[in-house]
């Protein structure tokens, strides 16, 4: 079977999208592409307030995606105890945490050199 050719752009939108619908919280887009010997070109980073939510936020992004670019993430894990979990769409990868384990982690700043766009919040 043929790998479907989706822009990062299409891909980025649909995952903000499904992001948004079950109102996650602080959004950042890692561009990771200037960067040497990266596994993708993009991190998503979100979080939400509970395990609950968490899960919920994971399930809308691939519902979103998979509804309008019929893909789906190459591997999810994390979605036992809802406290981080990782969506990797291969060139991009999703991280969707609760605040206090996004603020212990600080993933952002392991990845210093990357251009951090955030997305801001109607809710």
């Amino acid at each position: 079977m043929a790998k479907k050719n989706i822009s990062n752009d299409d891909l980025l939108a649909n995952i903000i999208k499904g992001i948004e619908e079950v109102k996650g919280h602080d959004i950042d887009i890692l561009d990771l592409r200037a960067i040497d010997n990266t596994v993708c070109d993009y991190f998503v980073i979100c979080n939400g307030t509970s395990n609950t939510q968490v899960n919920a936020i994971v399930h809308s992004i691939q519902k979103t995606v998979s509804k309008s670019l019929k893909d789906k993430p190459w591997h999810v894990e994390g979605t036992e105890n809802g406290e981080w979990v990782l969506m990797d769409y291969v060139n991009i990868v999703v991280h969707v945490f609760q605040k206090h384990i996004r603020e212990y982690y600080n993933i952002e700043s392991l990845w210093g050199d990357a251009r951090i766009t955030s997305i801001g919040n109607n809710y």
